[in-house]
């Protein structure tokens, strides 16, 4: 039996998980637990906030709703670029991704607490600690294999497995908790399931070894005093603005700080790509791949301003317009969302098959091109979306195979575009800013997700009229930027100066 070789060469990193390495079972069960207190507490989000006080919610607009979730979901993505640096300076991967499980524990703890003054300074919380988590997992699953070892695909493959059953799991039990007992029942599970994962991460953390046990580029003592200083400092002004906010001193407008961040993510992004491609002393090969990039990072931004109406519009017209009594018992709006992680597991295996046999055929299209096959398809459930809205505005509850077919187009389009954007920052970034590129690519997941918040504000429950035009907008601007991508990334196969054959991303987690 071939022993793995993780990085630091420990012996125990061996084939006991499936033939994999023993830290893989670790970091597939902590990223399982961690994934079904995620994803199970965000599927409630805008329903919570959109439910009335009498439904125990707390009555908030649509618009200022998911405002809030774009902000929440985007800043996760956002968070996760400090949340790297603090592993790879201060902490290490392995007490990062400990000390980011507590605190999302906590904030699911505190989101438990029927209270909702407490309820942003929960979802701060819970967005801080993924920020720190989930990054530095992924990593850690990286590190657990060497260069050469032909088992990383796989390893990579089984531990999207872990993420897509927390994911079921977080839907089906948080979503039932929330919707069917009381909305911090289901938070309450949330915070449950990150405990089991923090209680599996400690008692098998020795399967680990010393795989990022210590930072990979550690500061001088000097330095690291200095950072931490720095860290105490934004934390103790997040803290001191969260209760001027929550004590009235303060007012904010969701709507209007998203429409904001979206564009201070945006410049961000131009700034540091420019940054490196005017400043980074690039060679022509890699210039024209920069601008090969440029086309998938575009598709991506785009392609997760409308897969994330997931949990927003199309979260309320399950609530509020589709059929979902079975005998005397209704289903729950947010299990509607266990759709997505159950075709993910069903059809990778097929994607997977679809890449070597085109490359087998000589058939290897671009990254881009590829991206927007997978932006084009999620335009596509818009459509599907936008002939349901219309029965929906005549005053019918629609037949649930409408969001069904929706999710299983959106899911077909990620397995198109999310792996293979991830395929591609590691293949056309420069080898000397290959950590940079990757953490300006996630920022396209928060400008994403930002925007998916800001589009599902004209979810207008009062004016359900207007409800296919807004489907049938976000098709046709998906659609318009597929094209663009596609008929550019004709020309961008000759800027990548490779062929694709051979090049086969495993199934990717969804932000």
């Amino acid at each position: 039996m071939t022993t793995a070789k993780g990085t630091a060469g420990d012996p125990a990193l061996d084939s006991g998980f499936f033939g994999h390495p023993k830290g893989l079972s670790t970091l597939f069960f902590t990223e399982m637990w961690e994934r079904m207190s995620y994803y199970g507490m965000r599927a409630l989000l805008v329903l919570f906030m959109t439910a009335s006080i009498q439904e125990e919610g707390l009555a908030f607009t649509v618009a200022a709703s998911t405002a809030i979730y774009g902000l929440y979901t985007g800043a996760v993505y956002f968070l996760g670029l400090p949340g790297g640096w603090i592993a790879d300076r201060l902490l290490g991967g392995q007490r990062t991704v400990w000390y980011g499980g507590i605190i999302i524990m906590c904030g699911h703890i505190v989101l438990a607490v029927p209270n909702d003054d407490t309820f942003f300074v929960g979802l701060i919380l819970v967005a801080c600690g993924t920020g720190l988590l989930k990054p530095n997992i992924s990593a850690l699953v990286g590190k657990l294999y060497s260069e050469e070892d032909v088992r990383r695909d796989g390893g990579f493959a089984l531990y999207y497995m872990g993420i897509n059953i927390g994911s079921v799991l977080g839907y089906t039990v948080c979503g039932y908790f929330g919707e069917k007992i009381g909305w911090h029942w289901g938070f309450g599970a949330a915070a449950v399931g990150m405990a089991i994962g923090l209680i599996q991460y400690r008692k098998t953390i020795g399967n680990l070894g010393t795989v990022s046990l210590k930072p990979e580029s550690p500061m001088s003592e000097n330095g690291a005093r200095i950072a931490w200083r720095v860290i105490a400092a934004l934390a103790a002004g997040t803290a001191v603005f969260t209760w001027l906010a929550l004590s009235d001193r303060v007012t904010i407008n969701p709507v209007v700080v998203s429409q904001y961040l979206a564009v201070v993510f945006t410049l961000i992004f131009f700034l540091y790509y420019g940054y490196i491609y005017f400043m980074g002393e690039l060679s022509k090969v890699e210039k024209k791949r920069m601008w090969a990039l440029f086309l998938v990072c575009v598709a991506s931004a785009c392609f997760w301003s409308g897969f994330e109406q997931a949990g927003s519009s199309l979260n309320l017209f399950g609530r509020d317009y589709t059929q979902r009594m079975i005998g005397s018992f209704e289903l729950p709006a947010s299990w509607f969302q266990n759709v997505n992680p159950m075709f993910i597991i069903i059809l990778s295996p097929f994607f997977a098959a679809l890449w070597i046999n085109l490359g087998k055929r000589l058939v290897s299209p671009s990254y881009g091109m590829k991206c927007a096959v997978g932006l084009l398809i999620m335009a596509s459930g818009f459509i599907v979306m936008f002939f349901a809205a219309q029965a929906a505005a005549e005053g019918l509850k629609v037949a649930p195979y409408w969001l069904i077919t929706t999710y299983f187009l959106h899911t077909v389009g990620e397995l198109c575009l999310s792996p293979v954007a991830l395929s591609a920052v590691s293949k056309l970034s420069p080898r000397r800013f290959a950590g940079q590129m990757m953490g300006i690519f996630v920022l396209t997941y928060s400008i994403g997700n930002i925007i998916a918040g800001l589009l599902a504000g004209n979810f207008d429950p009062n004016n359900v009229q207007e409800m296919p035009k807004l489907y049938l907008q976000i098709a046709l601007f998906s659609i318009g930027v597929g094209i663009i991508v596609g008929l550019v990334s004709l020309k961008a196969k000759r800027w990548e100066g490779f062929d694709h054959k051979g090049s086969v991303p495993v199934a990717t987690d969804t932000p």
